[in-house]
């Protein structure tokens, strides 16, 4: 099991020294917390994975929990380079819903995002883990709301619905049905929501026109009826 820790015992980002074998830990975390979750990510899980002696976990990073934290720290910044290319060419809501249908596809097949799902998890029963983590899902809210703003930028809904608000219930929806799937490994729920979710965005673009009855700009919800 992950050894607790305590507050004072958990490192912030950006720990210094990079070796062969820091990243071959990191990447042995990474893929122990997919397999065995946060409860399974021993230091000698772990230092199996990565071919080496446990004793270097705590040598290169302290504690599991500091190891930990650099698996979800590589892995998020990872995804989010990859999600910031996916999206770069999204201007609407039907291209954005698409775009999040085949991230969230490619996710649950490399077991990405269950690597943060395990450290929520592990949260619970970590002292101090839990603002480390929260500092760590505010970078996929920031994109979200980024994703949302640039995808409503020439709608209405821009000045009446908050981008913020939207962007957390979408990072709680996506981790929520990540949970769900991997309950009992059925994905149609979830792809089910994201095909009700298209179908929504191509109802509200069919309601908004480019201009409004006066000319001035897009149509809002009572023009558009």
């Amino acid at each position: 099991m992950a050894k607790s820790g305590t507050v004072s015992k958990i490192r912030h980002q950006g720990v210094v020294g990079p070796s062969d074998t820091r990243r071959a830990l990191i990447d042995a975390a990474t893929e122990t917390l997919k397999a065995e979750g946060f409860a399974g990510a021993s230091a000698r899980a772990i230092a199996g994975r990565a071919g080496c002696n446990q004793g270097l976990v705590f040598y290169h990073f302290g504690s599991v929990v500091n190891l930990l934290l650099a698996a979800l720290d590589a892995v998020s910044a990872d995804r989010l380079e990859h999600y910031g290319t996916a999206v770069s060419g999204v201007d609407s809501p039907s291209e954005l819903v698409e775009v999040a249908a085949a991230i969230f596809q490619e996710d649950l097949d490399a077991g990405y995002v269950s690597v943060l799902v395990a450290m929520i998890a592990g949260a619970s029963s970590t002292p101090g883990l839990g603002p480390e983590v929260a500092d760590r899902i505010a970078p996929w809210i920031q994109f979200a709301q980024q994703a949302v703003e640039v995808s409503l930028v020439d709608s209405w809904l821009s000045s009446a619905i908050p981008s913020q608000d939207v962007a957390v219930a979408v990072v709680a929806l996506y981790l929520g049905l990540e949970m769900l799937t991997h309950l009992d490994g059925d994905r149609a729920p979830a792809l089910a929501l994201f095909e009700h979710a298209n179908r929504f965005a191509a109802l509200f673009a069919s309601m908004t026109g480019p201009t409004t009855k006066d000319g001035s700009g897009e149509t809002g919800p009572e023009e558009a009826r």
